[in-house]
């Protein structure tokens, strides 16, 4: 059973800022139907994505919102239903965020809707590594290639579709037990460098690894820290990234499904060994691929608008 927390189910002078429905005019009436807005998971943590379902009180042409900073752009669900795929970044601290919600009916006019919701805090492990010093303390060559390739990321990372690509539930990369968990401070030769922003998947090295969803492939190259890195576009600035791969099956601009093989495990890049680093990035933030993996989004409407 997925778990769910109810926000909101109320009237016109409901907790915080209320439901008001107006009409095309403008002129502003009170709603007596109520909204209901669903999100997974129940708890919410810094560092995670989050599934917002929300059923609104009237049929809608469209339906936007904004939290924590971000836009939401809602997709169809069943019936009068809407979802959206959003998230938390790890600098998120702990408290209570408004989120707010307005809805254009058939007719044209405006409903509204917003309510607190509260994020806590999560207590992220740290791991002490040894790797070469090139990976620490680069020379002047090799910060240039890091300079470089900091710019092929920006420039790949501005390219995400507008358009929902994803669909359904994601799916592992591999088949394989984790070794690292996202958001653990890592401690590189003695000094904190990083905190790791995906998950790690123990796997030798030429294992298949797979999209987890559907998208397009907005960068397949080698890379000085990612090592050969492949990373999918699913639209709505949602991007998964693949990490010290040793070979690529797939090229940029290439469309993949969920389950495509787009190329195979390795060591490349900053890396103490065999292993594949999944990444999940949503508008510029990174996000929990373990989270991601345990949601359960709508599966009849998840349909993507491919253009």
């Amino acid at each position: 059973m997925r778990l769910i927390q109810i926000l909101a189910v109320g009237i016109a002078l409901a907790f915080c800022a209320g439901v008001t429905l107006a009409a095309p005019q403008g002129r502003a009436a009170p709603s007596k139907t109520r909204w209901m807005v669903r999100l997974s998971p129940t708890k919410i943590v810094n560092g995670e994505p989050v599934l917002l379902e929300v059923t609104p009180p009237a049929a809608l042409q469209s339906l936007t919102g904004t939290w924590l900073g971000h836009e939401l752009l809602f997709d169809r669900a069943e019936g009068k239903g809407w979802f959206v795929l959003a998230g938390v970044s790890l600098e998120t601290k702990r408290g209570s965020y408004p989120i707010k919600l307005e809805g254009v009916t058939a007719n044209g006019g405006r409903i509204q809707f917003a309510q607190d919701v509260a994020v806590s805090t999560e207590k992220y492990p740290t791991v002490q590594l040894k790797v070469s010093k090139a990976f620490t303390a680069p020379d002047p060559e090799q910060q240039a290639k890091i300079k470089a390739d900091q710019e092929v990321k920006h420039q790949a990372f501005s390219q995400v579709s507008p358009e929902r690509e994803w669909a359904g539930a994601f799916a592992p990369p591999v088949t394989a037990a984790v070794s690292d968990v996202f958001g653990t401070r890592r401690v590189f030769n003695g000094a904190t460098k990083s905190v790791h922003q995906g998950l790690d998947y123990r796997v030798p090295p030429s294992t298949p690894v797979s999209a987890v969803n559907r998208g397009t492939v907005i960068l397949a190259r080698p890379l000085y820290f990612e090592g050969n890195c492949v990373v999918l576009d699913h639209g709505r600035g949602l991007l998964s990234l693949y990490l010290h791969l040793s070979e690529l099956k797939v090229k940029e601009g290439e469309r993949v499904e969920r389950g495509t093989e787009i190329g195979l495990s390795g060591a490349t890049g900053r890396a103490t060994g065999p292993h594949l680093h999944l990444a999940v990035r949503w508008q510029g933030v990174y996000l929990n691929p373990a989270a991601l993996l345990r949601l359960r989004p709508p599966e009849t409407a998840a349909k993507s608008a491919r253009r």
